[in-house]
């Protein structure tokens, strides 16, 4: 019963918690994988970049519109893609590496939508739109998370073999004519869906967090493409739950109250976890140097 009152109750008796739970079981289920294949293609900061990109577009739905959700991710997507495609032209035709052009790109995008929105509102809707709320969650935000989760399942379950082998071992793709360009294209898309998706609940600069920290955590406890999907879908399922029921009962910020239950994961990971873990490592270590 009193497990009941701690873990459920919250839960059943307020709309807010339920549509809350619900959105971060969409977003653990379509941004967790992503997060996989963004740190298979070492590609974690690139998550982060695309992330603050997302907020000058959405700035400027908020100009149009106000706090209106669909023209705030209409804007953030097309600002997350336009900054995608800039930085890989300037390392197509620069000699710089496209993680620095993302860089670059990044900060500026993050200048600019922070200028927009200090210009057109108040010091409150500029920290809404970087730390979202994931209690402020209603209907229409919590269709679109589980419209771009279901698309980002379905689309990775096409494109999932292409995908993995272009992650793995891209010279050999384009040897055999397997247009790698297309899948990467194709998955930078999909991880502007999940980043604009996310950030009505934890905001453009924490919504990459439940994308990578359970990935990075799996990371260092499975070695195989599925067992790392499947950990790390279930880590943000988990960090997503503590999370909303930490500030629930400790009354701070939902959003950072999750991400900080996922870098407590990645720390207590780092720390234990059995393929690379500091703990583990130094036994094995101690064990070979006793035999």
């Amino acid at each position: 019963m009193q497990l009941y009152t701690w873990l459920i109750e919250p839960f059943a008796e307020f709309d807010f918690m339920r549509y809350a739970l619900a959105s971060v079981v969409f977003l653990a289920l379509s941004a967790a994988p992503m997060g996989v294949f963004l740190m298979m293609r070492r590609m974690s900061l690139v998550g982060d970049a695309l992330g603050h990109a997302v907020l000058p577009g959405a700035a400027i739905g908020y100009m149009f519109a106000g706090l209106s959700l669909p023209a705030m991710s209409v804007g953030g997507f097309f600002a997350g893609l336009l900054m995608a495609l800039l930085a890989g032209l300037a390392s197509r035709f620069s000699n710089l590496k496209e993680d620095a052009n993302f860089a670059a790109f990044y900060l500026t995008s993050l200048a600019i939508g922070v200028v927009l929105v200090s210009q057109s509102g108040s010091s409150v809707d500029l920290l809404h739109l970087l730390f979202g709320s994931v209690l402020a969650v209603d209907l229409p935000a919590l269709t679109l998370v589980a419209l771009v989760a279901s698309i980002t399942l379905v689309a990775l379950a096409v494109i999932y073999r292409p995908l993995l082998l272009e992650s793995i071992d891209p010279l050999f793709l384009q040897a055999v004519g397997g247009k790698g360009s297309l899948w990467h294209s194709l998955f930078l898309v999909l991880v502007v869906m999940n980043l604009v998706a996310g950030f009505q609940a934890l905001g453009t600069l924490m919504s990459v967090g439940l994308m990578m920290l359970p990935a990075i955590s799996a990371r260092l406890w499975c070695k195989t493409m599925g067992s790392l999907m499947l950990l790390a879908v279930l880590l943000a399922l988990a960090c997503g739950v503590a999370g909303l029921l930490f500030s629930y009962y400790v009354e701070i910020p939902s959003g950072p109250a999750i991400i900080l239950c996922c870098g407590g994961v990645y720390l207590l990971s780092l720390l234990m976890g059995w393929e690379g873990g500091l703990l583990p490592k130094w036994l094995r270590r101690h064990k070979h140097h006793t035999a």
